[in-house]
């Protein structure tokens, strides 16, 4: 049961850590003394669009045999994985503020929506506990806010984004093999 909120915490922590999500929070954190407010937005917005991933995934269990889940899954954090590891470039992020609240939800909402990170909490939830991965991936997302809007500026500095890229790459990928082997022991005659 721990292990439903701890590894969607931990796998979605390290993967959004230095990711244009919070680089989009530590800009809109430098537009506004309403960091409260800045904060609530965006929690809402990772909760909306995270609680529709885990939804849906939660759904697929019941709709599909669980081995091709997994197996599917499992796919997916391996391309994820690599894409993280092969990634480049840094990820720029511009913002504008008007509403402290209303900004972060939309940039949030708009940056989550289809990303890895979303995808993956809907994954977890077809092999988790749905309610404690959205707490664990909810939790994870709303620690890395707030550092990302108190004490995100001397972060970004120095920790390198390459070295979390490459953390985070891994764990995806680890955990893809994880849902492969998983689903092709499910799928095998006993």
């Amino acid at each position: 049961m721990l292990q439903d909120f701890v590894i969607p915490f931990l796998t979605i922590g390290l993967a959004e850590l230095g990711d244009k999500t919070q680089i989009a929070i530590l800009c809109l954190a430098t537009q506004t003394k309403k960091h409260f407010l800045l904060l609530l937005g965006v929690v809402l917005a990772f909760f909306v669009t995270d609680g529709i991933a885990v939804l849906l995934g939660n759904f697929a269990t019941n709709v599909m045999p669980a081995h091709y889940i997994k197996i599917a899954g499992g796919i997916i954090f391996i391309i994820f994985g690599v894409i993280t590891l092969l990634r480049k470039e840094d990820e720029k992020a511009e913002c504008e503020l008007k509403n402290p609240f209303l900004t972060g939800f939309g940039v949030i909402f708009v940056s989550e929506f289809g990303d890895k990170t979303q995808i993956a909490a809907g994954l977890f939830a077809t092999k988790y506990h749905p309610i404690l991965v959205l707490a664990g991936v909810v939790f994870a997302l709303t620690i890395l806010s707030l550092m990302a809007i108190f004490i995100g500026r001397l972060l970004i500095e120095r920790i390198n984004r390459r070295v979390i890229s490459y953390i985070a790459g891994a764990i995806f990928i680890a955990i893809g093999i994880v849902y492969i082997v998983s689903g092709l022991s499910g799928s095998l005659p006993c």
